[in-house]
């Protein structure tokens, strides 16, 4: 049934038979107000967008034998910030960026993931999502080469693993979990895989893709 939009509806299964073609036709709407690590806890509101720093994600898909997979790392357990977290490649925009989120999300995925710029193209941009760190983070959809292997970045990424566009945007697989944090409760997304636990910010951010696809 075609939205008000005029575009039709996914169903959750349909995601299997995406291509890339039709994700970047859908990625060209533009896109949703921004989402915030505050969505699920009345009263708090994310900061003023001055107030935030900029920073980029890459959504890196390749094409499987059963569909589009999206790549993802588990940080490192040593490291200060977000340690044996989920996440996507990426971090702020540095100045030699140009201020251009494309060219922080490419230069950090060829940093953490061994990624080539060069053979990757842009789908589409995402809402940007606001951090409790205090980020502005802007995700970028990309087409990566199917025989893709990763390579992580010693000291920084402990692992590179894919799960399926098609789960991760299901939102049966979506769940809302809570926890005590500065004597607040806290919600936040989760979308469980396997021995994976994704959730918080990269959790919201695939809610946001699944949003702007349509699904349901």
């Amino acid at each position: 049934m075609p939205s008000r939009t005029g575009m039709a509806i996914f169903a959750a299964m349909d995601i299997q038979r995406l291509t890339y073609a039709e994700l970047a036709r859908r990625l060209e709407r533009p896109a949703a107000q921004a989402s915030s690590d505050f969505d699920l806890i009345p009263g708090l509101k994310s900061l003023p967008e001055e107030a935030l720093r900029p920073a980029a994600v890459l959504v890196p898909l390749r094409q499987g034998p059963d569909g589009l997979q999206v790549v993802l790392t588990r940080r490192s357990r040593h490291l200060r910030h977000h340690p044996g977290q989920i996440a996507f490649p990426g971090g702020k925009i540095d100045d030699d960026d140009g201020g251009s989120a494309a060219a922080a999300a490419l230069r950090e995925a060829e940093e953490e993931i061994g990624l080539s710029a060069a053979e990757t193209d842009i789908l589409g941009t995402l809402a940007p999502h606001h951090t409790v760190t205090r980020f502005r983070v802007t995700p970028i959809v990309a087409r990566i080469p199917a025989d893709f292997v990763g390579v992580p970045e010693e000291g920084e990424v402990e692992e590179i693993f894919e799960v399926p566009l098609s789960f991760l945007l299901d939102p049966a697989n979506l769940q809302i979990q809570s926890r005590v944090w500065q004597g607040t409760e806290r919600r936040y997304y989760v979308i469980p895989y396997g021995p994976y636990y994704v959730w918080g910010a990269t959790a919201r951010m695939l809610k946001g893709f699944a949003d702007h696809l349509g699904v349901a």
